[in-house]
């Protein structure tokens, strides 16, 4: 049997020593980063709610504007349109023969179905200007939010 020696295997091997100083700079370190992380975090996300604001606004200015046309459109129309039946009523009035009458009710038809398709199309054009107007400032937002999520 052999003897062994205690006291020789703890002056041989050497436990590492715990230094408070570096472990404090680490977490120091370690603090700053995501402070500075934070910071970076929150400057883009506040750019990100102002652009979003500014688009909305523009959306919704853009938006009044619009209405303000069709509506002018559409009063322009209704004007038209009964200052044509007026015109009809007082013709029809001054008829002189049942087919005078049918004649008269005949060309008001047949102008009426034109005048119709034209103004369906007017309506039409303002209408796709309108939905482009107001897609505009959502729609380049939207773009440059993703092309700033491409980059990052």
């Amino acid at each position: 049997m052999s003897k062994t020696k205690t006291g020789e295997f703890s002056d041989t091997v050497e436990f590492p020593s715990f230094d408070a100083s570096k472990a404090a700079e680490q977490f120091r370190a370690f603090t700053e980063k995501g402070l500075e992380q934070s910071k970076e975090a929150y400057a883009k996300l506040k750019d990100g709610a102002e652009e979003a604001q500014k688009a909305l606004e523009a959306t919704f200015e853009t938006a009044r504007s619009v209405s303000s046309d069709l509506s002018l459109k559409t009063i322009a129309t209704l004007r038209s349109n009964t200052e044509a039946n007026f015109a009809h009523w007082e013709a029809l009035v001054g008829a002189k023969s049942f087919s005078e009458v049918i004649e008269l009710q005949t060309a008001f038809l047949r102008k009426g179905v034109e005048t119709a398709v034209e103004q369906a199309k007017d309506f039409q054009v303002v209408a796709s200007k309108a939905a482009e107007d107001l897609s505009r400032p959502l729609k380049g937002a939207f773009e440059k939010a993703v092309k700033e999520l491409k980059v990052a």
